[in-house]
């Protein structure tokens, strides 16, 4: 007896006495769901919004008003709480939260594996037998963490556990619910015990504070009582939405978040029905439960809607201040998964859960606004408040246009590469989209289609036909461009390339950092001509004028996707970064640590820490991917294509054994037969070659070598492992194929 004999005859064994097929387990399990029932705690929002939050409303309510006013001082001037006002703040939040349920409290951060990170701890002392419950000054202001097991990119020996947490006042503390537990948590920045920032909040606020003084400079030109400008994000999240049983029937989405082998079904989203369409009942259960906690949390959720592909769902807040923003964001993403359970779903992050459909991205709507109302990036109606948005417009474009690189790199992943220039994912060339009319405006700008003549006042009359043009600029003036990845929709730039599992922190921050670092280079020339003589509106146009030119090659109108436009970005002298790998090095070059470091965001070590950390992210995901790979192969496809080969076996023997069979009727079966087995064949060599592939990358020391081996050989290898598995899923019988199909994933409601 042949080892490929004896396995069909025990696959059938197995089969037939112990292991129901789990694909048909999942869709049982399906069709049994009941409803979950969501109730409103009102039937207004407002009147439970923020209610788990310790916010201005709470605070005022616990705290004396001495100590209220003191805080907002702390907050809104940057100074230190002192330990007189630190006392009072723990002890009022502590009762806030008691009140409230809670029971332990943590300082909640974000360290750079991507996640968010929680070390619980009672209020609850025993003292002499007794109890009490304590929440202190230190406890509120700083915690000591084990900081070995989170990646510090080399910052930190394995040995040298220590790390630290510290209180950031600018985000409120909130109760998170979890089952019938609720912890206080305490928004941290996490730092080691020699100063090295080891998480995403530390520099995005430094990059706040960098871009708040570098506006706020540039502001005076137009109006003195503008004293704080922050940078504001809208983000949108996209993500899919499927059955758990379906989920936990596929290996693949369990250990990697996508699906590693899987054949398109014959329908997804050709028909685009599902974009915009009704909401099934029970995801809209999911999303009215999902939204309710986040209100609670202080989110303000916005917008909820079906996406492209099928099961691919949106939700989107209100602007908010960025820092806030991007907490919300992680916080939402916890949400999400926990109310998912309770639903029977399971939220998918992935940017490219399924192939040949749409991925997931998370676009961020970047602006400025002033501590006076004034969205900065929001066209006006006079030629004064049009010369202030002309400035920070064309500023922010430079910045795009002199760290291009820079950005493609912010949002590089293995996951994200697999969704950029495909379906509506922007390219990995970076752009500009104005629409026609700023285009036009641009334009006439260019053409120096301004004059010089002063009046008596000293102040430049404004005639320009320019200024002829601009007044009349309202918010929806342009077509919108879907395959840009960097475009201006009216009050704000949209970067629409950041993936759907990425924390936007490092994205927003370096948006925050060029800018900043543009500002200031627009405030010395400008500076430079004023002090030569020039008026200051016509030294603002000169080197408004000055600016635009130099960043042109960065704006493109067109189809970011067509093979014109990558001949045309060659030719203007941008970079085109395909893979993670190739983008990354710009974390380690002169230019990018210059950037941070003369801002003081982070020093060289923590730059290229960063960027030792991403890649080594990258290497890991696709060796855990590649594993996960070899094993379902081994254990569920190759099993499952024996037991078919069998059976065909057994059907062309029955055949012969009749008399009189024609050759025409036997060929066929013959065929896919050859194809069967020729199928499991190359799947167990593709997959031998695989493991020495992976074997021997992870022998590399260097983590750039290792990230170019798995992405320029073992991907590949993948590819090809998958193209053979998709294509025995189109001829293996349906009652053998082990995996939850696209169709049943995706289209089962």
């Amino acid at each position: 007896m042949t080892f490929r004999t004896f396995l069909r005859n025990l696959i059938q064994i197995i089969n037939l006495t112990f292991m129901p097929n789990a694909r048909f387990e999942a869709l049982s399990s399906f069709a049994a769901r009941p409803k979950v029932k969501v109730e409103m705690p009102s039937p207004k929002i407002s009147d439970f919004f923020a209610d788990s939050v310790f916010n201005d409303k709470a605070m005022k309510e616990v705290l004396s008003k001495d100590a209220y006013n003191k805080l907002q001082r702390c907050i809104e001037e940057e100074e230190k709480v002192d330990r007189d006002l630190a006392d009072a703040i723990a002890s009022a939040m502590k009762t806030w939260a008691i009140n409230k349920g809670a029971t332990h409290y943590t300082h909640w951060f974000q360290p750079l594996n991507g996640t968010t990170a929680e070390k619980h701890d009672s209020f609850f002392i025993a003292i002499d037998g007794k109890g009490i419950e304590e929440f202190s000054a230190n406890s509120l202001i700083q915690q000591e963490t084990d900081g070995s097991s989170f990646p510090s990119g080399g910052l930190r020996a394995t040995f040298e556990a220590r790390g630290y947490t510290a209180w950031d006042l600018s985000s409120p503390a909130f109760i998170m619910t979890v089952g019938e537990g609720k912890t206080l948590c305490i928004p941290t920045i996490y730092f080691s015990y020699t100063g090295e920032t080891l998480d995403y909040k530390s520099p995005l606020i430094r990059s706040l504070q960098s871009l708040n003084k570098a506006a706020t400079d540039v502001c005076q030109y137009f109006d003195r009582n503008i004293k704080k400008v922050n940078a504001t994000l809208g983000w949108e999240q996209e993500y899919f939405l499927i059955d758990s049983a379906m989920y936990y029937a596929r290996p693949d989405l369990v250990m990697t978040g996508r699906t590693l082998l899987g054949k398109r079904s014959a329908k997804d989203q050709q028909l685009d029905d599902h974009y915009f369409g009704a909401i099934p009942e029970r995801v809209y259960a999911y999303m009215r439960d999902m939204e309710i906690e986040a209100y609670k949390l202080g989110i303000p959720i916005h917008t909820r809607h079906n996406e492209v592909a099928p099961s691919q769902f949106e939700c989107a807040p209100m602007f908010e201040e960025a820092n806030l923003a991007v907490d919300h964001n992680q916080l939402l993403l916890d949400v999400m998964d926990r109310v998912s359970s309770k639903h029977k779903f399971k939220v998918l992050l992935h940017e490219k859960p399924f192939s040949g459909v749409n991925g997931s991205g998370k676009h961020c709507n970047w602006s400025l606004s002033t501590d006076t109302g004034i969205n900065l990036l929001s066209p006006g109606s006079t030629p004064r408040t049009n010369l202030r948005f002309l400035t920070f417009f064309i500023n922010v474009i430079a910045a795009v246009n002199n760290h291009e690189e820079l950005l493609r790199a912010s949002i590089a992943s293995h996951s994200n590469d697999m969704r950029l220039s495909a379906h509506e994912a922007p390219p990995v060339i970076m752009s500009v989209f104005t629409g026609s009319f700023l285009k036009d405006v641009l334009e006439l700008l260019e053409k120096e289609v301004y004059e010089g003549n002063l009046n008596k006042s000293g102040e430049i009359g404004l005639r320009l036909d320019l200024h002829n043009k601009v007044p009349v600029v309202v918010f929806d003036n342009t077509d919108r461009n879907r395959t840009s990845p960097f475009a201006f929709t009216g009050n704000k730039f949209e970067f629409r390339a950041v993936g759907s599992s990425a924390n936007c922190s490092l994205p927003v921050t370096i948006i925050n950092s060029i800018v900043a670092e543009q500002l200031v280079k627009f405030k010395t020339e400008v500076d430079l001509h004023i002090k030569e003589g020039d008026y200051k509106d016509v030294a603002i146009l000169k080197v408004l004028r000055k600016t635009l030119i130099a960043s042109k090659r960065i704006l493109f109108e067109g189809d970011n996707y067509s093979e014109s436009w990558v001949k045309e970005a060659k030719k203007r002298g941008l970079s085109n970064h395909p893979t993670t790998p190739s983008a990354l090095k710009t974390f380690k070059s002169k230019k990018t640590m210059q950037l941070f470091e003369e801002q003081k965001i982070m020093s060289r070590e923590e730059c290229a820490a960063r960027f030792e950390i991403m890649t080594h992210d990258y290497s890991t995901h696709i060796q855990i991917e590649s594993r996960v790979l070899g094993e379902m192969v081994s254990n569920q496809i190759i099993p499952a294509c024996i037991e078919y080969e069998n059976k065909l076996i057994q059907s062309i023997a029955g055949l012969k054994e009749l008399s009189k069979v024609d050759d025409d009727i036997l060929a066929p079966r013959i065929a896919l037969l050859h194809h069967i087995s020729k199928g499991i064949s190359d799947l167990m060599i593709l997959s031998k070659e695989m493991r020495e592939l992976r074997i021997l990358g992870n022998q590399m020391k260097s983590e750039t070598e290792k990230a170019e081996h798995y992405c320029y050989k073992i991907l590949p290898m993948m590819q090809k492992i998958r193209a053979i598995s998709d294509e025995l899923e189109s001829n293996v019988e349906d009652k053998l194929w082990p995996l939850p199909k696209y169709r049943e994933i995706m289209l089962t409601k």
